[in-house]
């Protein structure tokens, strides 16, 4: 968590001082376009379930504004309108017929810095920000005999979504390569962490944590608008 906060934190102060001190090159750069990838899930909760990766697919629409090169580095801002799948995969050590795995299907907007170096054509770039969603609906896959196994945690597989809304904080880093006339290329690494619960957290409720935790790899097109 600690290097997501700096990524956050160092984007939104780069911001801040350029728009302060009105120093270098002026840019007014809108993009727009899109973007896919997969995503990498768990779920973090609390008490403690055992999982692997369950693996997503998200993918959605792309805004972008670059506002000022300050010190040779371009700021800017970055929107997102995404379908996006998060969820978890269960497993018992030393027993692999039992299976289940839960799918959450959500729209979630990130609002994010954006903070690129390099050379025109070729730049590497962190943006960092808060991120919200929306639960649309979830579904389930289950193989084996779960209720017979004592001593392991089954309350997850039948709990309904409480918190429809849900919220976070998201950073990442990646590569853009800009063209003039076939538009900009962008690979990226993102991680999402979620600071709401899907499920009930109150004393009554069987856990007092229940939140997504996401790992995007994602391609973006973007197309200048304005340049």
């Amino acid at each position: 968590m600690r290097w997501l906060r700096s990524i956050v934190f160092s984007c939104l102060m780069a911001l801040a001082v350029s728009a302060s001190a009105q120093v270098g090159e002026l840019l007014h750069n809108f993009s727009v376009g899109i973007n896919a990838g997969v995503n990498l899930n768990s779920a973090e909760f609390t008490p403690t379930v055992r999982q692997n990766t369950l693996s997503g697919m998200v993918f959605g629409v792309t805004a972008r504004y670059l506002s000022e090169k300050y010190f040779g580095m371009t700021c800017g801002v970055r929107m997102e309108v995404n379908y996006s799948q998060h969820g978890w995969k269960e497993y018992v050590e030393g027993f692999d017929d039992l299976k289940f795995q839960r799918t959450l299907n959500y729209v979630d907007v990130p609002f994010l810095a954006h903070l690129a170096f390099g050379k025109k054509k070729f730049q590497f770039f962190i943006d960092g920000g808060p991120q919200i969603g929306f639960y649309l609906s979830d579904s389930s896959k289950i193989d084996g005999d779960w209720e017979s196994m004592s001593g392991v945690v089954v309350e997850q597989h039948t709990l309904d979504v409480k918190h429809k809304f849900d919220y976070g904080i998201t950073g990442g880093i990646g590569f853009e390569l800009k063209t003039r006339k076939a538009g900009n290329f962008i690979l990226e690494g993102r991680y999402y962490y979620a600071l709401s619960d899907f499920f009930g957290n109150e004393k009554q409720d069987y856990f007092g944590r229940s939140a997504n935790t996401t790992i995007s790899i994602k391609l973006t097109y973007l197309y200048d608008i304005i340049k």
